[in-house]
């Protein structure tokens, strides 16, 4: 699968292929006019990045984010800002002007005999008072300059800050909203499967208000005790919520959203929800600090409710993977939707529990309902790092 494979990232479909294509052009653009090398400029890309103003739509444009976050916290930590390039000049500027006042100081010390303007002739004098205007208007034209690069700073930062803020208040809202049942009747819901066979389902009352915002809702996941406390999306594709909230907005954060091929009603034997790995901590930022045995011993229960049901799930594996070629013969947890037989089921236990990192005491038979969160991990290329829980109610 040579052919599609972008700056190391695999991708299945064509589709895929060329999004990826597009990002890395962007990436390339950007890389061509931003010196990676010079402080203020990195961090002024990572605060446009975090206001949205590029837009890519796999894990290409993902991975550069991540590399330009990284950087831009590692200037920032050593004291840097938007304007370091300015001071960098500055501090040029400074020693070119301590090595000509040494320069003049020895000439002084040469020529001790002081000098006034009206020592000069009179077409000398113009001439150094033509060269001290400019002086002095070189002089007013960088405290301007200064000026207004402190002014876009605090702009740039008050744009990162307001959509971070944003999109915390957001979710905050959506989950006031969610038991709020505003309708005035139970929401009921038509799934045709095909012409002759159709579902009719309810809304569960707690999500009805949710529903009619969006109809995409497919449930909410909540883990106590912790900032993962979101509504999940489901759509035909598993790209458009990689970069959209719930009110379908931009949103580089995306949102929670349960893989395509998951059916909640019929109900799949695992059920897969995506969600990104946000420095913030945001979405799925925080799902890797389940490496540590002692945060699943104190966050053990996952929360996951379809609009039709409640459910709770006990968490079983915590492993870390990648995504492989497709012509590799591997365990693939990504492509694990149903077991078609018990063979099946214990063949995929006993692939998650010898590479889970730790042993949880707990297990599932055939038959057991399962829920897989999974997120990016930067421990390996294309990494992934997954949580898998058996349902208990």
């Amino acid at each position: 699968m040579t052919g599609f494979s972008v700056a190391g990232r695999q991708f299945r479909t064509q589709a895929d292929y060329n999004a990826a294509l597009r990002d890395q052009a962007q990436i390339d653009a950007i890389r061509a006019k931003v010196n990676m090398e010079q402080p203020g400029e990195v961090i002024k890309l990572s605060a446009d990045l975090q206001a949205g103003k590029y837009h890519f739509t796999t894990m290409v444009g993902n991975d550069f984010d991540d590399e330009v976050y990284e950087l831009a916290e590692k200037y920032k930590k050593q004291g840097y800002t938007q304007d370091s390039k300015i001071k960098s000049s500055r501090k040029k500027q400074k020693k070119k002007k301590t090595k000509i006042e040494k320069a003049e100081k020895k000439n002084d010390q040469k020529q001790p005999t002081k000098v006034s303007l009206e020592d000069y002739d009179e077409r000398m004098q113009q001439e150094i008072k033509a060269v001290l205007n400019q002086k002095e208007k070189r002089r007013k034209l960088t405290v301007v300059l200064c000026a207004v690069v402190a002014l876009a700073c605090f702009g740039y930062y008050g744009v990162y800050y307001y959509f971070a803020d944003r999109t915390q208040m957001d979710y905050e809202q959506l989950s006031d909203l969610k038991g709020s049942n505003l309708s005035t009747g139970a929401q009921s819901v038509t799934i045709h499967y095909t012409e002759e066979e159709e579902i009719e389902l309810t809304v569960l009352k707690e999500y009805e208000t949710l529903y009619n915002k969006n109809k995409s809702l497919i449930g909410w996941l909540k883990i106590d005790d912790t900032n993962i406390d979101y509504p999940v999306m489901q759509t035909s594709n598993n790209e458009y919520y990689l970069d959209h909230n719930f009110n379908q907005e931009y949103d580089k954060n995306g949102s929670l959203f349960l893989d395509k091929d998951c059916d909640v009603v019929r109900r799949n034997t695992n059920l897969i929800i995506y969600g990104h790995h946000m420095k913030s901590g945001k979405m799925f930022g925080n799902l890797n600090k389940y490496s540590n045995k002692s945060y699943y011993e104190e966050h053990p229960i996952i929360q996951f409710d379809s609009i039709y049901e409640k459910g709770t799930y006990q968490i079983m594996y915590v492993f870390r993977s990648r995504i492989y070629n497709e012509d590799e013969i591997v365990f693939k947890y990504y492509q694990f939707f149903d077991a078609a037989s018990e063979k099946e089921f214990n063949s995929n236990m006993q692939e998650m529990k010898a590479i889970s990192l730790y042993d949880t005491g707990v297990t599932a038979s055939y038959g057991d309902e399962l829920l897989t969160l999974s997120t990016c991990d930067n421990s390996e290329e294309d990494g992934r790092f997954v949580v898998v829980a058996k349902r208990i109610e």
